[in-house]
């Protein structure tokens, strides 16, 4: 599954019980995980190529909903894109199992992530 610049890409869910969270998808669903340890599952996708998203003890599960990922081809050119664009960067860029990403809010507050790979 090839990754699209600057399209939707990956969701990631905020969980307080990764193994609990973890067991319900698989049985409700019949996703399958990537394991990164105790504190993260990646999502992988149906086609078995790739993930689509992931389940993270980092984020605090919230009424505002799962995190919701871009996918880039240059991710300074996105991040200087964002605040360019009046939106803020509010974490990164920084690496992760997979490559390099930051979070932004837009102007009327919603936090969305961007990701390329390493």
């Amino acid at each position: 599954m090839p990754n699209t610049h600057h399209t939707f890409d990956y969701i990631e869910l905020g969980v307080t019980d990764l193994p609990a969270t973890r067991s319900f998808y698989e049985s409700a669903f019949g996703w399958t995980f990537n394991d990164y340890g105790p504190e993260y599952a990646g999502i992988r996708s149906a086609d078995g190529e790739g993930e689509v998203g992931g389940l993270s003890t980092f984020a605090t599960p919230s009424p505002g909903g799962p995190l919701v990922m871009l996918f880039s081809d240059d991710l300074d050119a996105s991040a200087a894109a964002v605040e360019q664009a009046g939106g803020a960067v509010t974490n990164g860029p920084y690496e992760f199992p997979g490559g390099r990403r930051f979070h932004f809010t837009d102007p009327s507050g919603n936090e969305l992530g961007v990701w390329a790979k390493a």
